[in-house]
């Protein structure tokens, strides 16, 4: 049986700011983590791609306010900085 896949851990080394700040990101990557294993069975961020991502800022977010929607998209952009796969927006 594997170890789930610890994302606190995997942000650590990039996570800057305030405890508060480093606390929201974590709580939200662990919450794009849930959505994007229950869809798409991918459950730690080496293994998402672009699609992923847009799924979960298209379909999952799209009931929620822009300033939710913009700081899940900071959260995307630390977790892209540390796996080294940035996102290409058309």
């Amino acid at each position: 049986m594997s170890k789930p896949f610890d994302m606190e851990l995997f942000l650590q080394g990039v996570l800057t700011g305030s405890h508060a700040t480093r606390q929201r990101h974590i709580r939200q990557a662990k919450t794009m983590q849930a959505a994007i294993q229950k869809r798409f069975g991918r459950d730690n961020p080496w293994r998402w791609q672009l699609k992923h991502y847009r799924w979960f800022e298209q379909q999952y977010l799209k009931d929620r306010s822009a300033s939710t929607r913009y700081y899940y998209q900071l959260t995307v952009r630390i977790i892209q900085s540390r796996s080294d796969k940035p996102a290409r927006r058309t």
